[in-house]
């Protein structure tokens, strides 16, 4: 007779697709997790919602192996990793959980049943997450028994591709349990960064810029959708793989932003251009990056050669797997 295995270090609770996500990212890296519902369901939407959580995670891993990302052998071990709970059995679960992302509607009433859940049933010591995109973890830290063990994490989609994770955390927030919480991300190839209490995180803040000023300049008539996607792809895009926003400022010049700044708010919108008093700062300071030596960085014991270098290959890169790098013309045009 079959030894029937632990339940599972990790849990995401709700089974939809952010669940669906983080459970392929921990299988992935080799871990069982245990995929919670929490709704109390009859038998049959018990089995259909089974049946649509692990088609979505097949398919996922499917694609990976037709992508040559893993091997089509791989696809059906991987996803047997991911334990699909039952909200009859998820206090047995939970209660072994050490480290759980809450993933339920984006509600307050929806949170706050779930913490009220994860209250009752998880160990003290289990580090308590939530994955919402929109809810402050200042509001959310409110309903957790003992919220120094919590923060919010925030995966960018596809959860189990994309590697950045933000950890958004309240002033009460243990130390201690960000730290375990980073390493735990970082051990399953995870990039976790992190910021405070703060409305859209880091990418999504940014994000949301650079998309509606998109839409509004084909709503201008600026130029077409498919001229700004080329525009973005292998120009800002590639660009911001290569360097990080703030990197790029210092790497052009913070006085460059600010003139930028000034000519787009007097000739576009003043307020969606001007450029913050931080930056204004920094030019009157001589503060300008790379070429004054400092800005957002200190680049006072640096091998500025080398960077320069380095920056440039990390380019080259990006334009090689862009299939855009060509070689040099061996003879000169006539």
């Amino acid at each position: 007779m079959a030894t029937e295995l632990p339940h599972p270090r990790f849990a995401a609770v709700g089974a939809g697709r952010m669940g669906r996500g983080i459970a392929i990212a921990f299988a992935y890296a080799g871990h069982r997790i245990a995929l919670v519902d929490l709704r109390v369901r009859d038998d049959a939407a018990w089995q259909r919602l089974q049946a649509e959580a692990r088609a979505e995670i097949a398919s996922s891993l499917q694609a990976l192996a037709q992508l040559g990302a893993i091997d089509a052998a791989q696809v059906e071990p991987i996803a047997q990793r991911v334990v699909l709970v039952p909200a009859a059995e998820a206090p047995a679960a939970l209660a072994q959980a050490e480290l759980v992302f809450e993933g339920v509607p984006e509600t307050l009433q929806a949170k706050r049943e779930a913490f009220e859940a994860l209250n009752r049933h998880c160990r003290e010591d289990a580090v308590l997450t939530s994955t919402t995109s929109s809810i402050l973890v200042t509001q959310l830290a409110e309903l957790v028994h003992r919220p120094e063990r919590f923060l919010n994490m925030h995966w960018l989609n596809p959860a189990y591709l994309i590697p950045v994770v933000e950890l958004s955390c309240h002033p009460g927030t243990d130390a201690q349990v960000l730290a375990r919480t980073k390493e735990t991300m970082s051990a399953i190839g995870k990039l976790p960064v992190v910021c405070g209490p703060t409305p859209g995180y880091i990418v999504p803040r940014l994000q949301a810029l650079v998309m509606n000023e998109a839409a509004r300049m084909v709503e201008e008539g600026a130029a077409t959708a498919e001229e700004i996607d080329k525009a973005t792809r292998y120009g800002l895009g590639l660009r911001f793989a290569a360097l990080g926003v703030v990197e790029f400022i210092d790497f052009g010049g913070s006085d460059i932003l600010h003139h930028a700044s000034r000519e787009m708010s007097a000739s576009i919108d003043a307020a969606r251009y001007a450029a913050p008093e931080i930056v204004t700062q920094m030019v009157a300071q001589g503060r300008l990056g790379l070429k004054s030596g400092s800005g957002f960085y200190d680049y006072a014991d640096r091998d500025v050669g080398a960077y320069r270098r380095d920056v440039l290959a990390r380019t080259l890169g990006m334009l090689r797997h862009a299939g855009l790098w060509r070689p040099p013309a061996d003879e000169p045009l006539p």
